[in-house]
């Protein structure tokens, strides 16, 4: 399957290269506070309060430098939700997501991550990390295309964004495979309707 980044002209790619790089500068200089990521997770559980009870929703298991979902595993497990966590492939492949219960044996992947050793489930409504966000609904990730491959992959699943404040730009330079989201959810607040589907939860 094609990397969305090996598509990006010269120029597409070297104008990401230089954002990510000032981006990761930026995180860098300083991890978000106690307060900050307590903001972040509250607005994500009422997102996801949102949804219909049993909604399979998809988190991460955080890489160093990036927000710590693990506090919303479990309760949102208690709540009835099914909760998911990536498994990362080779490149060139979509992710899937796995289920993820309190007893679920941890498998350790690629770039430090780790993911259930359970069943693959597909999910309602993804939380996708960034290193930057505008609002239109532009993401800037790592650079290895998972996520825009895999959402390409999940056209009936909600792509929702999540990031400090402090990384929203004013422009996302985008490509044609480059996936917008359906929002975003910082620690000020929430930032919707600008993506390629609509916000239906």
């Amino acid at each position: 399957m094609t990397n969305p980044a090996d598509t990006d002209s010269p120029a597409l790619a070297a104008a990401k290269a230089e954002l990510r790089r000032r981006c990761r500068a930026l995180r860098a200089a300083g991890p978000p506070t106690m307060a900050q990521e307590d903001a972040l997770r509250a607005g994500i559980a009422a997102r996801v309060d949102m949804a219909p009870p049993g909604s399979a929703i998809a988190l991460v298991w955080p890489l160093p430098g990036e927000i710590d979902l693990r506090p919303l595993f479990a309760p949102l497990h208690r709540r009835g939700y099914r909760v998911l966590l990536p498994f990362t492939p080779p490149r060139g492949q979509p992710l899937s997501f796995h289920h993820w219960h309190p007893d679920v044996t941890m498998c350790n992947g690629r770039f430090a991550t780790w993911h259930p050793d359970s069943h693959a489930d597909v999910p309602d409504m993804v939380f996708v990390p960034l290193l930057a966000f505008d609002r239109q609904g532009g993401r800037l990730g790592y650079g290895g295309g998972y996520y825009d491959r895999t959402l390409a992959c999940l056209p009936h699943a909600v792509a929702i964004g999540y990031g400090l404040a402090t990384q929203e730009v004013a422009h996302i330079p985008m490509g044609r495979h480059d996936v917008k989201l359906s929002g975003i959810i910082t620690d000020h607040g929430w930032i919707g309707g600008h993506g390629a589907g609509p916000v239906r939860a």
